[in-house]
Formats: C-alpha cells, sequence, structure tokens
C-alpha cells in the first residue's frame, strides 16, 4: 500500500508511510472517540455495541461468559462495492 501510495501521488515511500500512519491513526482515535468516519465512495467505520452473552465451550461443553465490548465494523459504499463485482 504504501509503495502505491508513493507511486500515485509522487512522494518518497517515508512520506507515504507517515500519511498512512497519520490516516489510520486519525480513524483510530475517531472512532475511539465514538465517532464515524466516512469515505466518499469507500465507505464507512464505525463502532457497534456486542451485548455480554454465555456461550458453550467447545472443548468441553461447559459454559462460556464473554464480556460485552465494542467492535470495529466497515461498511462498504456501492461504489466500492460495484468495482470489486462489476
Amino acid at each position: 500500500m504504501v509503495g502505491r501510495i508513493a507511486i500515485d501521488a509522487h512522494i518518497t515511500r517515508a512520506q507515504a508511510a507517515r500519511a498512512l500512519e497519520a490516516f489510520l491513526a486519525g480513524v483510530q482515535s475517531s472512532l475511539a472517540g465514538g465517532k464515524r468516519v466516512t469515505l466518499s465512495g469507500f465507505g464507512t467505520f464505525d463502532v457497534t455495541n456486542h451485548k455480554a452473552r454465555r456461550v458453550r465451550n467447545p472443548n468441553n461443553g461447559g459454559p462460556i461468559e464473554i464480556r460485552a465490548r465494542r467492535v470495529p465494523r466497515f461498511a462498504a459504499a456501492p461504489d466500492l462495492k460495484s468495482a470489486i463485482d462489476p
């Protein structure tokens, strides 16, 4: 990815790596703050809440408690979907 960004933007690989790292850090901090990140034509990153639940342990059949948690989610935009499967 870094190589492709460097070539397309006519910048060095180091500059491309810093730009990509800054973008990813921005998405991560936005999601951690409960904000949604939308990239027009690409998709939306957001956070969904999973409730606590009890499941069966496949090794011994006993119950396991899974705690409630926040999970990142990505929904692809129609443009991205159609680019992959025309």
